[in-house]
């Protein structure tokens, strides 16, 4: 996989920053979890799981992965912990309840989609238990995960930075470091996020219109083909939709409506309306009450209908 790199196009980090990670503890393996766990294992590390319900991280003891019972044991003597749950206050229940087998200088990838506020409340218990927090969401869906090209968006301590590289490189293609202090990261990944939340519910609102008017989709593909307006991700979430191949989901309604309300509450903190994104929540919102909670995102089609389902 390509080497670790920085926002400047420097390549690695501070020579100083210690030994490799060799040993893992992953605290959440949901869908990108799993994906980030095999893939660490495949790479050789030693790897810790654990997940609040067991059964979803049983079948990575096939992998190599130790399972563990609870967050404490996942990691007891893990050189670093990553942690990828629901949100933030998930992620900080996990590491409080990891907090007796935590060793100072363990380091911290925190790559929940945690939103902004949370943020002192993760920094403030990195401090308190001297780890090295490193603030990094990652850019990708399911393939990407599986296939371990996810883009991580990092921010933290330049002493991590080596240190992670086993770790960067085993999940990831690429890794763009935007800063030193935490944050940085996760403004980033909102910002990403709100742009793919926009194509997603313009190719569904699209796909909906077309289908209600009678106008044959195909249509509308070929008079945008080759242009600017061409998108490869409108393509492929349309085709999901039109062969209702929604689940397993790359990316499921309802986590997709959490990341939309995070964004919205983010831009209100700053001054900024995000009109079009608390819509988009709204949609996520009806098409989960329609059944589509476990679905791909492109299931906030089903939200443009009154019906709770056009298959």
């Amino acid at each position: 996989m390509a080497p670790v790199g920085s926002a400047d196009g420097a390549a690695g980090g501070s020579p100083a920053g210690g030994a490799a990670v060799g040993s893992v503890a992953v605290l959440g393996t949901g869908i990108m979890g799993t994906a980030m766990a095999r893939n660490l294992c495949r790479a050789g590390l030693d790897v810790r799981v654990w997940n609040r319900t067991r059964a979803k991280a049983e079948p990575l003891a096939a992998d190599g992965a130790r399972v563990a019972g609870n967050p404490a044991d996942a990691v007891a003597g893990a050189d670093a912990v990553l942690t990828m749950l629901y949100d933030g206050p998930a992620a900080l229940d996990a590491m409080r309840a990891a907090a007796p087998s935590l060793a100072p200088g363990t380091v911290w990838l925190q790559s929940t989609t945690a939103g902004t506020d949370p943020l002192p409340l993760l920094e403030g218990f990195a401090r308190d238990h001297g780890l090295l927090f490193v603030d990094a969401p990652v850019l990708g869906t399911r393939g990407p995960a599986e296939a371990g090209e996810l883009t991580v968006l990092a921010a933290g301590p330049t002493t991590a930075r080596d240190r992670l590289a086993p770790v960067l490189d085993a999940v990831g293609s690429r890794t763009v470091w935007v800063g030193e202090r935490p944050g940085a990261a996760t403004r980033l990944k909102l910002v990403c996020n709100t742009w793919v939340l926009a194509v997603t519910h313009g190719t569904a609102e699209t796909l909906a219109l077309a289908d209600g008017l009678g106008v044959d989709f195909d249509h509308f593909l070929d008079a945008i083909a080759g242009g600017g307006l061409d998108l490869g991700y409108l393509r492929a979430k349309s085709a999901a939709l039109r062969g209702r191949t929604l689940t397993p989901p790359s990316f499921a309604v309802d986590t997709a409506e959490k990341d939309a309300r995070l964004i919205v509450a983010a831009g209100e903190a700053a001054g900024v309306r995000l009109d079009a994104t608390a819509a988009g929540a709204e949609r996520f919102r009806r098409a989960a009450a329609q059944g589509h909670a476990a679905e791909d995102m492109a299931a906030s089609y089903f939200a443009s209908f009154e019906a709770p389902d056009r298959s």
